[in-house]
């Protein structure tokens, strides 16, 4: 198998909202809170309408899009035996992803993710993790894991306890391993943990500007690409309008991104841009060609509503 994911299984529930809904329940835009309370997040969702629902979940988002370009793919990712975890397993078939779980009645439910899109295209998170933040070690196959080229991890995944331990044992038993940093809340809640991980873990970091300026507390984007260089591993870095670079060693490449896009929604656009990037790194691209496919890939998603093209 060219690529196996393992993140949260998260449904996304897709719903527009105006810039008041946002302040009214205190949520800061453009970002993702967790919620611990069921009914907390049950009474925001009940007033909402809803657009759309999919299996969801960064890295599951990456997967399907490298699926979707003909690479063989799977994914690990803990649900519960109940509507939404059928739905979601059953999502992840569709887009052939090869689903390496076997679901069973869990005390928490399927998760689920709010994904509250203001006029501005920009997208806020309400997650409740429910049972997929409490992947363990035992959820996750060294047979699939060595079996694969690379696997691909989730910053989120460390919001919780045991998936600590899943993550570890993906690591050491993996040929290679790529990691999204995720958000930059995350950076900020595991920064130690993450620069660790970015320092002797990852052959393939993935971040935006905001998160590893962040992660290395760094006054400007020179430093960011000084820390990269001394790496001497692949970071791949989005920038906004500035396009996005790639740094391995001595070697920075820029790509540029497109131009006159109606842009919809930018849910996703992190997860599409490393699902093209992958898919051009397995096939044995260059990087640069790997950064175009990338920013091929997030300017379709951009232009449509949700993560999935």
């Amino acid at each position: 198998m060219k690529i196996l994911g393992i993140g949260n299984a998260i449904v996304d529930v897709i719903c527009k909202v105006d810039d008041n809904f946002i302040i009214k329940n205190k949520l800061t835009k453009s970002t993702m809170k967790l919620f611990f309370d069921k009914d907390e997040f049950k009474n925001l969702l009940n007033n909402l309408k809803i657009e759309k629902t999919v299996s969801g979940g960064s890295v599951a988002n990456s997967i399907v899009g490298i699926s979707q370009l003909g690479d063989r793919v799977g994914f690990i990712g803990k649900v519960s035996d109940d509507e939404f975890g059928t739905k979601y397993e059953q999502g992840l078939k569709t887009e052939n992803v090869e689903y390496f779980y076997s679901k069973k009645k869990e005390e928490l439910p399927t998760g689920t993710c709010l994904i509250l899109v203001t006029p501005d295209a920009e997208r806020t998170m309400c997650t409740f993790l429910g049972t997929a933040g409490k992947i363990n070690e035992n959820d996750v196959s060294s047979d699939a894991i060595k079996k694969s080229e690379i696997i691909f991890l989730e910053g989120y995944l460390w919001d919780e306890g045991d998936p600590k331990k899943a993550f570890d044992k993906a690591i050491n038993n993996a040929n290679k391993v790529a990691m999204s940093l995720s958000d930059l809340f995350c950076v900020d809640r595991h920064k130690s943990h993450f620069l660790e991980l970015v320092k002797n873990k990852l052959d393939i970091t993935f971040a935006n500007e905001q998160e590893i300026t962040s992660l290395i507390q760094a006054k400007n984007f020179n430093e960011v690409i000084d820390f990269s260089k001394q790496l001497n591993k692949l970071v791949v870095i989005t920038r906004g309008e500035r396009g996005a670079v790639g740094i391995k060693g001595k070697e920075i490449v820029e790509c540029d991104i497109q131009k006159n896009l109606k842009i919809v929604d930018l849910t996703g656009a992190g997860d599409l841009f490393a699902a093209g990037f992958l898919h051009g790194y397995v096939n044995k691209l260059s990087i640069k060609e790997s950064l175009v496919k990338g920013t091929e890939m997030s300017s379709k998603v951009i232009q449509q509503i949700g993560a999935r093209l």
